[in-house]
């Protein structure tokens, strides 16, 4: 984008959310018009210090002023469909959009969860569709049994029951079943080095030699990683590993694993399964089964989605439109749900809907109403920027929404 076509865009867009909310231009906001204007996001690095100068300049006038200012430049602003702060979304089909949010069942969902799946409720709201929340159990040693009826409870009430629920590790047979397929397409090999010597293969770029297995021979291992017998593979002892690129510049995309031994007994499935599914498999799966046209997630999973993308190809299968979103960083507010519960365990808490905590059972409680979240959710957009906020500026934003 032309410099000084960017600086007028970025200034008519600040102005005008400024206006929309008494004055102050959020930068997430601006930034989500830009990129509909045209803004490539491999750009936007480069843009930064520019567009936030201009944001601070707007913010610094007086509503009149930026009344008058706005009247001269509304002519080169675009008038968008939707909620103000509301991007549209490419590659629309006209039956609508399939979206999915993936809490894991550590927990009920807090405030950090609720802007995420918000985003993806309102997009689902705009063009029609179906959202799902997929809850990720298929880490045997993180669950918290409660989890379940919360998540689902939590996302009724967040989502105007517009959600629908799907638990991971009820689809174990479907994870299995790709598993053999990219083993049968040359995708993947059952790797028996331990971490060790795999990290030495790594650092040196060098192929594992079990990459060198025929598809019998991974076939027969797989078998091996199911059999509960004492013939079967311990744990520890076997990963189903991607064919990637062992010289990719990335230490991380090198060969990485889809699945795993774990013989922790699960909350739900018991000890029916010992072979669970990592998430890039997972994913991947529940996407292409449900047909998932759009995705929100962190920009934590940029390298995630790189590797999906392999997974894709492989199969034959288009990848869905990915959105990666900036983190809200909360300086003095606690988001682990893994440490609020040891908290309310230890009796720090009284239980999850303590009033002292970011939870949405406690919010709930407290009176606060699913649109302030969406308001919320709507302010940031599809902003690739971190925003640092603390606990009482969150909340005095989340109190105006809530009215």
């Amino acid at each position: 984008m032309n410099p000084k076509n960017l600086e007028k865009l970025t200034r008519a867009y600040a102005l005008k959310n400024a206006l929309a909310y008494n004055g102050k231009a959020n930068q997430g906001s601006v930034i989500s018009s830009l990129f509909h204007e045209g803004l490539k996001k491999e750009e936007l690095k480069n843009h930064i210090k520019t567009i936030s100068k201009i944001v601070s300049e707007v913010n610094s006038l007086s509503i009149q002023q930026q009344k008058e200012e706005f009247e001269k430049s509304e002519k080169i602003v675009s008038e968008r469909k939707g909620r103000e702060g509301l991007s549209d979304l490419p590659n629309v089909p006209k039956s609508g959009i399939v979206m999915r949010f993936a809490p894991s069942a550590s927990g009920p969902l807090h405030v950090g969860h609720a802007i995420a799946v918000s985003l993806s409720y309102l997009y689902v709201k705009k063009y029609g569709g179906k959202l799902y929340i997929r809850i990720e159990d298929t880490n045997p040693d993180n669950i918290y049994p409660k989890a379940y009826k919360m998540i689902s409870d939590d996302s009724k009430w967040l989502c105007d029951k517009k959600s629908k629920i799907m638990i991971q590790s009820d689809r174990m047979k479907i994870y299995y079943k790709y598993a053999e397929n990219l083993i049968k397409k040359k995708a993947t090999y059952i790797c028996t080095c331990s971490p060790e010597e795999f990290e030495k293969y790594v650092e040196a770029m060098k192929n594992c030699p079990c990459r060198n297995l025929s598809v019998k021979e991974n076939l027969e291992k797989w078998k091996k990683m199911l059999d509960k017998s004492k013939n079967g593979f311990k744990q520890g002892d076997a990963v189903l590993r991607f064919k990637s690129d062992m010289r990719h510049p990335n230490p991380a995309m090198r060969d990485f694993p889809l699945a795993r031994i774990n013989l922790t007994k699960h909350p739900k499935q018991k000890n029916k399964f010992k072979v669970w599914p990592l998430m890039n498999l997972a994913v991947i799966v529940d996407d292409i089964e449900t047909k998932v046209t759009h995705t929100i997630r962190g920009k934590d999973h940029v390298d995630n989605a790189k590797k999906q993308e392999m997974i894709y190809k492989v199969l034959g299968k288009k990848s869905p439109w990915n959105a990666f979103i900036g983190r809200l960083k909360f300086k003095d507010m606690e988001l682990s749900t893994t440490k609020m519960r040891r908290d309310i365990e230890s009796g720090i808490y009284s239980g999850w809907d303590d009033p002292k905590l970011p939870t949405l059972i406690s919010l709930k409680k407290q009176k606060y109403r699913p649109s302030a979240f969406w308001k919320f959710a709507e302010r940031i957009g599809l902003s690739e920027v971190d925003k640092v906020i603390d606990k009482k500026e969150f909340f005095t934003l989340l109190n105006s929404f809530n009215k």
